[in-house]
């Protein structure tokens, strides 16, 4: 299952307790409780993720994920501030780097990483088709700056 927190409310009925409309503060337990509420009640989820964006303005966000599975959080590395010049593509881009770290690596950790860092950078670029490399990928991952690579 992976979904935003509004995936999770309109389409399963879990809210995440705590968070104001604007979601203008990140409160990750609050979202790993929602996530720990749907793995119960749906026990043959394999793992379940959310991206956690704190919306700052409508170009700069705080962009991270939670991941679950087998019974562990895994958290991505944080993004904040992102600049965003698109957010169509944001979180189909996380869903693809997931389950790509998945396929790839069958590594949840990696999966959360690959996941963010995908969505981060397509979130930096126009239009919702990802224009990222893996190496553009897990460049970020590594902590990566935005320095030209030649």
């Amino acid at each position: 299952m992976i979904g935003n927190e509004e995936d999770f409310t309109a389409s399963l009925g879990f809210e995440v307790e705590g968070v104001d409309e604007n979601i203008s503060e990140i409160e990750t337990d609050a979202f790993k409780r929602m996530i720990e509420a749907a793995v119960k009640a749906y026990p043959n989820f394999k793992a379940a993720a959310t991206t956690l964006r704190r919306v700052i303005t409508a170009t700069k966000n705080d962009w991270s994920a939670i991941l679950w599975h087998d019974g562990e959080f895994h958290e991505s590395r944080k993004y904040p501030e992102l600049e965003i010049l698109d957010w169509v593509g944001g979180g189909d881009s996380f869903a693809s780097g997931v389950q790509f770290g998945f396929m790839e690596f069958n590594d949840a950790k990696k999966a959360v990483e690959y996941g963010a860092a995908h969505g981060a950078l397509v979130s930096t670029t126009p239009g919702d088709s990802s224009m990222a490399t893996r190496k553009e990928v897990e460049k970020q991952i590594s902590g990566g700056g935005a320095r030209v690579v030649r």
